[in-house]
């Protein structure tokens, strides 16, 4: 069938279609054009019309852009990797209605089962439920330790692993998060120290250090070596240092590194010495007891990692006036 009055600019060109499996049996031609408004394919070389009255698979709206497509677009991955993402509708606490007139005592007790079955739906098994529970205890972490999104997403991957392969249980949940978000950061160099980490957990420091050597014997998980160099800028903007002391304290560390003086140290308790030292270098004079506070060490360790890297690395301090 043809149509003389079909017009190419009266089309949607915008779903213009190069389709190599149909072709027009009039003329051959690959090219074809679907016109939305009247749910037709026609050939743009000749006009012949090949199909009429089809159904629109694509969405409900039009898009001129691709930046207005992508935002107009509802697929894609999910909004975040904590839990579960479905539209869920809470029942509330409140004793009151939508008027805001008090409800009967019998209306309370059957909204307060209404409620825990509502719970007790959203998780189908144990394993929902204890990775419930694992969030919450993440964005808690999270929270308090001050980490970004990509190091809460990966240490959520590592205990859904530890879940799968049956490594949480007869163990607490909060040791074994606490072990994945170390983990986590040790893969992406964030500079977390475990006693950090176990600071703000329930379970001991003992067991979180457990859990994590479990992790990386039986979840087969690559951590890299730590580096004294990943907690200087953090040190350095706690003691509010300027970048050139932070950059003096990064080529102390690595004179330390080449000098075989780094294996076997706490990376803390390295990093703050060669903050102190390089503190003092240009001026910016900052106690001992400050900034072991900000590397979260003792005031021990940053007075034996000192005097040892004036030493070894012969450095030479500016004589200070007393």
């Amino acid at each position: 069938m043809f149509k003389d009055n079909v017009k190419r600019e009266d089309l949607n060109t915008a779903g213009e279609k190069e389709e190599g499996e149909l072709r027009c049996p009039q003329c051959g031609s690959t090219r074809l054009i679907y016109d939305s408004t009247r749910g037709e394919i026609i050939c743009a070389n000749c006009g012949y019309v090949m199909s009429e009255r089809e159904v629109d698979q694509g969405a409900e709206w039009r898009a001129f852009t691709p930046e207005e497509r992508e935002k107009r677009s509802r697929v894609g991955a999910p909004i975040s990797r904590y839990g579960f993402e479905s539209p869920v509708t809470d029942i509330d606490w409140v004793g009151k209605d939508a008027a805001g007139r008090e409800i009967s005592l019998r209306k309370r007790l059957e909204m307060l089962r209404l409620r825990k079955w509502q719970v007790r739906a959203r998780a189908q098994n144990s394993m929902e439920r204890n990775l419930a529970q694992a969030v919450i205890e993440l964005e808690r972490l999270g929270a308090q330790l001050g980490l970004p999104k990509a190091v809460l997403d990966r240490a959520l991957e590592i205990y859904r692993s530890a879940l799968n392969s049956n490594l949480v249980r007869g163990r607490s949940i909060e040791s074994v998060m606490a072990a994945a978000v170390y983990a986590a950061c040790r893969e992406m160099r964030l500079p977390r120290t475990l006693d950090e980490i176990a600071l703000y957990t329930r379970a001991g420091r003992k067991d979180v250090a457990r859990c994590y050597r479990l992790l990386l014997r039986e979840a087969s998980i690559k951590v890299p070596l730590p580096n004294a160099a990943d907690f200087v800028p953090r040190i350095g903007s706690l003691l509010r240092l300027s970048g050139a002391t932070i950059k003096r304290a990064m080529e102390i560390i690595d004179q330390a590194r080449n000098a075989g003086l780094t294996a076997g140290k706490d990376p803390a308790g390295l990093a703050a010495a060669a903050i102190y030292i390089a503190a003092i270098q240009n001026g910016e004079m900052r106690t001992q007891k400050e900034v072991a506070r900000a590397a979260k060490v003792t005031e021990v360790t940053v007075r034996n990692r000192y005097k040892e890297l004036v030493k070894r690395l012969d450095i030479k301090l500016p004589i200070t006036k007393k």
